[in-house]
Formats: C-alpha cells, sequence, structure tokens
C-alpha cells in the first residue's frame, strides 16, 4: 500500500506541476482511499477547497490531517484559518492552542490566537498572547509583521494602561492610610505586576547572610540616629570643602583593579579621579590623618553604630563623583551591612537607582540602602557631587548575629583571605 501512496503523490505533485489540477485533486481522493487521514494528502485537497470558497470542506480535511499528525503545528493553524473561514471563534481559538501545543514558538498560531481573543473580547487573554508576541517577534521584526507589532505594542500599552487606573483606584482608599513604608511595598509590587519594574534579589561578592529581606532601600524608623548625622551636615561639608581646597587634598580613585584584569565596566574610571574617595576608615581601620582634617566628621562617626568588623568594617569616607559621570549597575560584598549616604553636595540632576526604585540625592537627608542590591549612580551636571557614606548593620540583624558575623569572619580571617574586602568596588 504504501508504494500505490507514494506513487499517487508523485502523479498529484506532476498534474499540479503542469497545471491539471482535477487529475491532481483525483490522484490525492485515491490516496484518501487508502488512508484516510494521510496528513499530506488530506493538507492539500484542504487548500484547494479553502481556495476555492468551500471552507467546511476545507475543515473536514484539515480535521482529518491533523488526526494524521497531531504534531504538525501547520495542520492545525490551516485548520483554524478554515474554522476562521466559517465565523467559528471558539474552534478557530482551539485550533490554534493545539498549534501552540505542538510547537510553543510558532509565531503565526500566536499571533491568531491573540486575534481571536480580541475578537471574542477576552482583554486579559488577549493581552497576554500580544505580549508573547512581542516577546517573539524580538526588537527587529520581519517587515511583514510591522503592522502586526505595532498593533500588539499598542494593545498590550493600552491594557497596561487600564490595569495601571484598576489599581491605583482599589489602592487608593488604603495608600491614604498607609505608613510611608507599606506605601512603598504596595506601590512596588503593583508596578512587578504590571511589569513596571523588575523584583531584584541580592548577589553578594562575599559573604551572603541567609533569609534577610532584599529591601532596596531600608525603612527609616530602623536609623533612629538618622536625624543626629543629619543635624550635622553643615559641619560636615564645611571640613570636606576645606579639604577640597587644598591644592593636594588626597583623594584615591575609588576603583583601582590589579594590572592585567580584563577590560570590564570598571575600565573607564579604574584609576581614575573620575569617582574618587578619601577615606576615614577603611577596612575597619581609622585613618588618623584624614580624620584630623575632619575632626567634627570623625567624632560624630565615632558616636554612630556602625558595622564593626575588624579587618573589614566599618568603610567610611566622601565620595566624590565629577560633573557628567556615571557609576555603572553593581552589586556590593555582602548583605550584612547597609550603606548609609548623607548627600553633601549635589546639583539638581543627580539620580541614584536601586534595583527598581530612582531616588535623587538631596543635601542634607539621609538614606539607607542595601548595596548588594544591584544600583548605579549618574551625575549629569557640570559640577561635581560630593556625598558621605557609611556602613551599618542590617537592620534585621541581631545583636547576637552581629557577635556570630565576627567571629566568622575573624576565624575565616585567621585561615585566609576570604573574599572581597569593603573597600572594593561596592
Amino acid at each position: 500500500m504504501t508504494s500505490e501512496i507514494d506513487r499517487l503523490l508523485r502523479e498529484a505533485l506532476a498534474a499540479r506541476q503542469s497545471g491539471r489540477r482535477g487529475d491532481a485533486r483525483r490522484a490525492l481522493e485515491a490516496v484518501i482511499a487508502l488512508e484516510a487521514n494521510h496528513p499530506l494528502a488530506r493538507n492539500v485537497l484542504g487548500l484547494d477547497a479553502l481556495s476555492s470558497g468551500d471552507a467546511r470542506a476545507a475543515a473536514e480535511h484539515f480535521e482529518c490531517a491533523c488526526r494524521g499528525d497531531s504534531a504538525a503545528a501547520e495542520l492545525w493553524l490551516n485548520l483554524a484559518s478554515a474554522h476562521a473561514a466559517l465565523n467559528d471563534a471558539r474552534s478557530t481559538k482551539n485550533a490554534l492552542e493545539r498549534a501552540l501545543e505542538a510547537d510553543q514558538r510558532f509565531l503565526p498560531a500566536l499571533i491568531g490566537l491573540a486575534q481571536v481573543h480580541e475578537q471574542l473580547g477576552e482583554e486579559g487573554a488577549a493581552g497576554e498572547r500580544w505580549n508573547a508576541v512581542l516577546a517573539l517577534a524580538g526588537p527587529t521584526p520581519p517587515a511583514e509583521l510591522t503592522e502586526v507589532v505595532a498593533h500588539a505594542a499598542s494593545y498590550v500599552e493600552r491594557r497596561r494602561a487600564a490595569s495601571a487606573d484598576a489599581l491605583n483606584h482599589a489602592l487608593a482608599p488604603a495608600l491614604a492610610k498607609a505608613s510611608e513604608r507599606d506605601r512603598r511595598r504596595a506601590r512596588a509590587a503593583s508596578d512587578a505586576m504590571l511589569g513596571r519594574r523588575s523584583i531584584y534579589a541580592n548577589e553578594c561578592h562575599g559573604l551572603h547572610y541567609p533569609f534577610l529581606p532584599a529591601d532596596e532601600f531600608f525603612d527609616r524608623h530602623h536609623f533612629p540616629w538618622l536625624t543626629s548625622l543629619e543635624s550635622k551636615t553643615g559641619e560636615i561639608r564645611d571640613e570636606l570643602a576645606a579639604i577640597l581646597a587644598d591644592p593636594d587634598p588626597g583623594l584615591a580613585p575609588y576603583v583601582e583593579q590589579l594590572p592585567g584584569v580584563p577590560e570590564n565596566k570598571w575600565t573607564s574610571l579604574n584609576r581614575s579621579l573620575d569617582w574618587s574617595a578619601l577615606h576615614l576608615w577603611r577596612d575597619g581601620e581609622r585613618i588618623d590623618d584624614v580624620c584630623l582634617r575632619a575632626p567634627k566628621t570623625a567624632a560624630l562617626v565615632e558616636s554612630l553604630p556602625l558595622c564593626r568588623i575588624p579587618g573589614r568594617a566599618p568603610a567610611v569616607f566622601f565620595s566624590i563623583l565629577k560633573a557628567g559621570k556615571h557609576i555603572p549597575p553593581h552589586t556590593g560584598v555582602t548583605n550584612v551591612r547597609s550603606i548609609v549616604h548623607l548627600p553633601l553636595v549635589v546639583p539638581a540632576g543627580c539620580t541614584f537607582r536601586v534595583g527598581g526604585e530612582i531616588r535623587p540625592w538631596v543635601e542634607g537627608k539621609a538614606f539607607v540602602f542595601d548595596d548588594t542590591i544591584e544600583h548605579e549612580a549618574h551625575n549629569p551636571t557640570d559640577r561635581d557631587r560630593a556625598v558621605l557614606i557609611l556602613d551599618c548593620w542590617n537592620p534585621h540583624l541581631s545583636e547576637a548575629e552581629q557577635g556570630m558575623i565576627r567571629s566568622m569572619y575573624q576565624a575565616m580571617n585567621a585561615q585566609w583571605v576570604m573574599g572581597a574586602s569593603s573597600a572594593e568596588v561596592s
């Protein structure tokens, strides 16, 4: 039987190529008389029926073809076309879903399914499918998909805007009564639901202490001493200004990589004063000559509950970012610490991103963040930016845990140097 079917298929192909469509049809009908669900014969007969306007006959042929080869996504797509010609949206959708079961990256079926969901008024499902079309089409879709992709983008954006309005309406009464912490967290959650922001995890280059919340900016109530720090902003800024007025202020490049390190994101800042630092404490060691040049700042630092790990922390330094410079996205060493910024000199337009949240620095207004979550800084202005930076403990650690962390580092330091020091890029 197989040899007879092969002979008939060759006969049908030759007839079609010579324009004898009636002879070709008769040969294909002879094939399905021998094998009712032969996928190739049924598919060609279905395409002929569809082109001649007989959508019902086409659907019958395609259904048989799909029974003959249920793994062929193209056959299910053809069946969907026949059902669409019959204005049977539900059957069209079912056929397209079967096509995607056969090949989940089959773009024509995905586009068709998005169109059917939209036709049926199933807006949520349509938005999901159009979003998938955009992802699968990629940033440079073929020219023939230009209009489809434009429609997909427009539809997804309209759905996102409608969803944002609905979320804002639903949250408005509760947000009006919520604490600053709860408002920030709820808004981040709703933005994540809408695909407007990502949720970032810790990436530690040294010790990763497990089960601590991955919070981008820590809630201020954890650090009641920030008010005391902020009250000294003027004195700290004056001391820095006096240091910078010195012909040799002692600034050093913040990024200093070892010779031979391959080119990387830090190459443009390596050994450059575009991002410089003047340390008062480094790796837990007090830099006495610098502290003598900023005695009020040093005295204040001594009074603060900083992260103190012998040979490791704190790091306390003035950070200078030159005009027009950018610190690229990066993550720090360990999540056992938190990083405090006290902005001293901030031209309007400077910004700081941690994870999915961007904040401006405001002179005299401190904040605390987790530097093991991706962060970056921009100074697009024509003036330098200056910030006092220091380490404190992650507020979610107990005093007992702080003590055990010190013991862990002390034990490991006695054996070998583990991980990166706090002075490395963070």
